[in-house]
């Protein structure tokens, strides 16, 4: 009797433990790991899924967001590039193919009037110049003789905006001009063949200036600082309620990217790095001459940015590029961003803004 009863606990046990080991297994084989998309508004040269010039390509390329995820082997990021940059990192999101983007403020702007529920975390690629470029040998010399001309604005990107805000400071509207709506790839080869006036466009249009391929005319840095472009990160609403954890995880690897990105030792490292993306480091220290990386590379969400956006917003709906207005409160949360700073030690790091764009003395 008592063998019997040994024998019988004992296949009781074996029994209980064989059901949590193939309740472990089900729940393994059924638990599906969390993807995080995280998208670009902008691709390499010939579509190379790299970018450049920015503390959120850096985090891409040297793999901040795999090791700061390293002990959540159940998360897994998947990067996409898109050629068609903001309309189409704002479609992607419309069609819930994305978490987070990096993306310009117009095409966040139109995306917002247009619906999308997201939130803004931190800057990445702020305070950028937009540049007029011309064919080799132009007559074109200035933004003014634009007028009845052939140019390339892409449409719906951070560029569009700055150079319709541009063209407002120098007595034009896009009516006097011809604009054709073209990408970066499309325009680099127009000017080169001639087959456009001009065209505005950022750092690749310095590239090929730098190979006299086409001539910069004229730069927004010496300009109005209004004129600026800022791109951040931004993420479905949805998304950062369900996970955020995950969320804190990725603004604090893009934290210690922009934090690397913005010391100035490192500033032909930046360069050599951002061209992974096949446009050459030439055309990078051109975009960043003049400027320190700090100023640059800061991932702040301060006073200025406020202010620009809801500027951009007002002046996106006065030229008719959205049809709604678009309030800008409760847009942004800073509160993943703050933390990153407080945890790495970098709370006073960069400079703060206010407003009007005058530095803000730390304590005041």
């Amino acid at each position: 009797m008592r063998i019997s009863q040994s024998r019988s606990l004992a296949v009781t046990i074996a029994s209980a433990v064989l059901a949590l080991a193939l309740g472990i297994s089900a729940n393994s084989a059924s638990s599906e790991p969390l993807r995080v998309r995280i998208g670009f508004a902008s691709a390499g040269a010939d579509n190379r899924q790299f970018s450049g010039g920015s503390s959120a390509a850096i985090a891409h390329s040297e793999h901040y967001l795999d090791d700061e995820l390293r002990d959540l082997p159940e998360v897994q990021v998947e990067w996409s590039f898109f050629k068609g940059a903001g309309p189409a990192v704002n479609e992607a999101f419309a069609n819930n193919q994305l978490d987070f983007a990096l993306e310009g403020d117009l095409p966040q702007i139109i995306g917002r009037a247009n619906g999308l529920k997201t939130k803004i975390l931190l800057a990445t690629g702020a305070h950028s110049p937009t540049y007029l470029a011309v064919p080799q040998g132009s007559p074109v010399r200035r933004i003014e003789d634009l007028r009845g001309k052939k140019v390339s604005i892409f449409r719906g990107t951070n560029n569009h905006l700055a150079a319709v805000k541009a063209l407002a400071g120098h007595g034009l509207q896009e009516k006097d001009l011809q604009v054709i709506n073209m990408d970066t790839a499309g325009t680099n080869a127009a000017l080169i063949s001639g087959d456009i006036d001009a065209a505005f466009g950022n750092f690749p249009l310095a590239g090929l200036a730098d190979k006299g391929l086409a001539e910069i005319i004229y730069s927004t840095k010496n300009d109005s600082p209004s004129y600026e472009r800022h791109s951040t990160l931004i993420a479905q609403e949805a998304f950062v309620r369900a996970h955020p954890e995950v969320t804190q995880r990725i603004v604090n690897a893009i934290v210690r990217a922009a934090k690397w990105s913005s010391e100035e030792s490192n500033r032909e490292a930046f360069f050599e790095i951002s061209a992974r993306s096949g446009f050459p480091a030439s055309g990078f220290r051109f975009d960043f001459a003049g400027q320190e990386l700090k100023y640059r590379n800061s991932p702040l969400i301060d006073d200025s940015i406020l202010e620009h956006y809801r500027f951009q917003a007002k002046q996106a709906r006065e030229f008719g590029l959205i049809r709604r207005d678009v309030d800008v409160e409760g847009w942004f949360d800073r509160s993943f961003l703050d933390k990153a700073l407080a945890s790495q030690g970098l709370t006073n790091y960069w400079q703060a803004y206010d407003a009007s764009g005058k530095a803000i003395v730390a304590g005041r």
